[in-house]
């Protein structure tokens, strides 16, 4: 590292934001790494901003009185809440990178992380070991959103040389916080009711599968494709990345081996048609090869340490 880095979260009171600060602060010192949101998280250890995404001037301010050198930008709309209010999430998702990309490319800004999503996928995806390179026509405006932030940082990067990172995320399970607005929520809810209630009522059917990721797998992955070397980067729109696929039912049977009198009911709602446009499972063999990826977490070792973690917490 050449120079001491100034890093940015938007979106930092979220699922991802509010572990991903900690490890950055971890790694680069409390005050280098700035978390802002709409609203402050009541929790914060180091500088926090707010900021509303949308308004580019007071970006624009925070990344010059700063010295911002990273930007790691998640703030946005989720999939399930997105179709509440589809010009919003556009709005939201697209604009406000828009401003960052411009940031960028105005010299302001070294790099940036971008976090795209299965939902980018669609029924014309192959399933199984979706490939990097594929047929993507997403059904949610949150996944279009999410090809079209794509798509830009790959234009912004051949055509001004901005040098953004991004991963397409499967499903995030964490102990750390209760996720908002997201098809796979399922997967860290049913862990919370399992052990306040030892039952569940599961919003998609039980043999749904769908790719998913354990919080420290997500956090290691994102920090070591921003610290890896420029020229090992061959994709500039999104990596695949995996990390374990399963289904509701799979999930609830490992609880069991921990929780014998846990039970679990299906009711699928509308997210059971999100679902089942999405993929099963994802071959992320670019990353591995090209920044060497590797996950650690299987769905046995993700069950028995959410629960050793929520116990102590709820």
């Amino acid at each position: 590292m050449t120079k001491r880095e100034r890093i940015l979260v938007t979106g930092a009171s979220g699922q991802i934001g509010t572990v991903l600060v900690q490890e950055l602060r971890s790694i680069y010192g409390i005050d280098q790494v700035i978390e802002s949101d709409i609203k402050h998280p009541g929790n914060s250890d180091g500088p926090f901003v707010g900021l509303d995404i949308l308004n580019a001037q007071r970006l624009g301010e925070i990344v010059d009185d700063f010295e911002i050198s990273q930007i790691y930008h998640l703030a946005a709309i989720l999939s399930a809440n997105g179709e509440w209010n589809p010009m919003k999430t556009w709005n939201v998702n697209l604009n406000g990178y828009l401003t960052i990309l411009e940031l960028a490319k105005e010299k302001r800004i070294d790099k940036i992380f971008y976090p795209s999503t299965i939902a980018v996928f669609g029924k014309t995806t192959p399933r199984s070991l979706t490939p990097q390179h594929t047929s993507m026509i997403p059904e949610t405006i949150y996944g279009i959103s999410k090809q079209s932030g794509e798509l830009l940082s790959n234009y912004y990067h051949l055509r001004y040389g901005v040098d953004v990172r991004s991963l397409r995320y499967p499903g995030i399970i964490g102990y750390q916080s209760l996720p908002s607005g997201g098809t796979t929520d399922y997967a860290v809810e049913i862990f919370h009711h399992a052990i306040k209630d030892q039952a569940y009522t599961c919003f998609l059917a039980e043999n749904t599968t769908l790719p998913m990721i354990y919080m420290p797998d997500a956090i290691r992955a994102t920090i070591e494709l921003m610290e890896a070397p420029s020229e090992s980067i061959g994709v500039r729109t999104s990596y695949n990345l995996a990390g374990v696929s399963f289904s509701p039912s799979e999930i609830a049977a490992e609880i069991k081996k921990h929780i014998p009198e846990f039970t679990t009911v299906y009711e699928p709602d509308f997210r059971q048609k999100i679902a089942e446009s999405w993929t099963e499972s994802i071959d992320d063999r670019l990353a591995r090869e090209q920044w060497g990826w590797q996950e650690q977490f299987d769905l046995a070792r993700i069950t028995e340490d959410m629960l050793f973690h929520l116990r102590g917490i709820l």
